[in-house]
């Protein structure tokens, strides 16, 4: 039985992972901090977790929704840009929704943004799934943008 080694070494892919895992980031935060942005001006008394769950489902739907329009300007169809954001990096951005949101809960208590936690919830997010996009990128060539 024959075995091989993947290769994390290759600076290329992780570049190039690195620019799709920053895309997915930009589109998950606009959702996230928006929604938990707007509980927190508005100060509607909603429980901290549904705020936060909110905020996960609304990063993942701007994240599809500036995957496929970065899809689009690529000379992709509508339905397959969409069917194509959707599919590959899902993944990615619930683990990335999922650790930037764990993040403020664990230094914040959950649904505040400040200026120090903003920083620090976006080095997670960023962090957490690139070694996924890298893998992905390596192993499949799947490439989402």
């Amino acid at each position: 039985m024959e075995t091989t080694t993947f290769d994390w070494s290759c600076k290329h892919t992780w570049k190039q992972s690195a620019k799709n895992t920053a895309w997915c980031l930009l589109g998950c935060s606009i959702g996230d901090f928006g929604t938990i942005l707007f509980f927190q001006l508005t100060n509607i008394p909603f429980p901290v977790l549904a705020i936060m769950i909110l905020a996960i489902i609304n990063g993942l739907i701007t994240s599809i929704i500036l995957e496929t329009f970065i899809l689009i300007k690529q000379n992709l169809s509508l339905k397959k840009a969409f069917k194509t954001a959707l599919g590959m990096s899902l993944i990615s951005m619930i683990s990335m929704e999922v650790m930037m949101n764990l993040t403020d809960y664990l230094l914040t208590g959950g649904a505040i943004l400040t200026w120090w936690v903003i920083p620090l919830m976006l080095i997670v997010g960023f962090l957490t799934p690139w070694p996924y996009n890298y893998w992905r990128l390596k192993k499949y060539g799947i490439n989402c943008h």
